[in-house]
């Protein structure tokens, strides 16, 4: 494996990761990778959802037998973990404490900003929590004891 961004072209991408990109319905590739020079406005890197990943873990925290090397698509973060569909398809939930590397192996979707499909995703997951939240007000004990009048 080089140390550069492996998955520029399909051809390039190893054949583990092939398969998940044609699961995923195999996008253009093209002008989704990361900049790093020019105007601050036009840079764009870091790790997306959807990306597909490599992650190095500590040789230390893992069985004797078994493989450092987790790789899949990355599926969401929290704050203690990163959430990969591995390439075999089960979802794996990978605690930071125990990472040591982390390599892109290539995007699948545009960065945040540019990506309308997620921004409309998140707008409409806000407005889901909201009136979700305002119903558990409403149904919730002490609702009437919080108006005025």
């Amino acid at each position: 494996m080089t140390d550069e961004r492996r998955g520029k072209r399909v051809e390039d991408l190893p054949d583990w990761a092939k398969r998940l990109y044609e699961d995923y319905g195999s996008p253009e590739l093209d002008g989704l990778g990361d900049v790093f020079q020019g105007p601050l406005m036009g840079r764009k890197s870091g790790l997306r959802k959807d990306d597909i990943i490599e992650v190095l873990l500590d040789r230390r925290m893992l069985p004797e037998d078994c493989e450092p090397w987790v790789r899949g698509m990355l599926i969401g973060t929290t704050r203690s973990a990163i959430e990969i569909l591995d390439y075999n398809g089960d979802f794996r939930s990978v605690a930071r404490d125990v990472i040591v590397e982390v390599r892109l192996v290539t995007h699948l979707r545009r960065t945040y900003i540019e990506d309308r499909e997620l921004l409309k995703f998140e707008k409409d997951d806000m407005r889901r929590r909201s009136e979700m939240h305002e119903k558990a007000e409403k149904t919730g004990e002490g609702y009437e004891s919080s108006l005025w009048g």
